[in-house]
């Protein structure tokens, strides 16, 4: 089966959202071919050496491939995902230049694009992120594995949301915990949360894609008895309740539900939320502290943050 490949090129700010949009408009997979790996200082404490090809990535900003069958291709609107991404404009990102491309990939050709791109992530000293093709030992007993088909929906740990937001759950899910993963995308955060031995998981996806890829991530982490995967939008309808709620959402999204948050929180429950640009970081701390809840925590990598937030007793 021949594969439609569509490339936009667009900025650092706006790759998340982009991936987003085709995602939940039908995508097989989205590749991002980021400039700054050139020039990222990649760690090497374990004697692992790194060679990037230049020829694989952009003099500047980033390409955001997505993947279509190509049977796929004659029932897909590709100018209606065209203006939709033009129209997060509205959320106050800067799209760049968002050149436009669509190119045709023999099957072979497909079958190496994901290799080639994605490597272990080592997101925290105790947490390696590790495509399902790639063989990995581990450096410590209390090292945490997760291996995932990147391919499949967003959530790798190699952007700076998904890094910031497996930081603070790796920092504040115990043993015990019930927790909800909102938009849980690949369903790295709640493996994560099930591997630090989190007692149940709910992670939730709008997009029926994002939950099939989550549930096979999920199947393959072994942590299926732990992590129940559903289609919900947002917390609508949600009666359980949990000590840590997370989401790695668009901040206009989380806009829409930190009251709701507040309600399936248990008391001393903690809110993460990650996946806001620096312009609306304000705006979504004081709605959630509008909502009762307190934020302890704020931490940002380049212009995108995470905040968490406790809903004290």
């Amino acid at each position: 089966m021949d594969f439609i490949e569509v490339s936009v090129t667009t900025t650092h700010a706006a790759m998340d959202a982009i991936s987003n949009v085709f995602m939940e408009n039908g995508a097989n997979g989205v590749a991002i071919e980021d400039s700054a790996e050139m020039t990222r200082e990649h760690p090497q404490q374990f004697g692992e050496m790194y060679a990037l090809d230049s020829e694989d990535y952009p003099n500047e900003g980033v390409v955001v491939k997505a993947y279509y069958t190509a049977d796929e291709h004659e029932n897909t609107d590709f100018e209606a995902i065209h203006e939709l991404i033009k129209g997060l404009v509205q959320y106050d990102i800067d799209l760049g230049p968002i050149d436009w491309t669509l190119t045709e990939v023999k099957q072979e050709e497909w079958a190496n694009a994901w290799k080639e791109f994605y490597h272990p992530v080592q997101v925290t000293d105790k947490l390696t992120i590790v495509p399902t093709w790639e063989e990995y030992t581990p450096h410590s007993a209390d090292e945490h594995i997760i291996e995932l088909d990147p391919g499949m929906a967003f959530g790798t740990g190699t952007h700076q949301t998904t890094r910031l937001c497996l930081e603070a759950v790796e920092k504040y899910v115990k043993a015990g915990d019930d927790v909800i993963d909102v938009g849980t995308g690949s369903g790295v955060l709640s493996i994560l949360a099930a591997k630090l031995g989190a007692k149940s998981v709910l992670a939730l996806d709008l997009d029926d894609v994002a939950v099939r890829a989550a549930q096979e991530n999920i199947d393959y982490n072994k942590v299926d008895g732990v992590v129940e995967v559903t289609t919900g939008n947002l917390l609508e309808g949600i009666e359980r309740n949990a000590e840590v709620v997370v989401a790695n959402i668009l901040a206009d999204i989380i806009l829409l539900f930190p009251n709701d948050v507040y309600r399936v929180l248990k008391p001393n429950g903690l809110f993460i939320a990650s996946g806001i640009i620096e312009e609306k970081v304000d705006e979504v701390a004081a709605a959630i502290e509008a909502a009762g809840m307190t934020i302890i925590e704020r931490d940002n990598k380049d212009d995108w943050f995470v905040l968490v937030a406790r809903k004290e007793a």
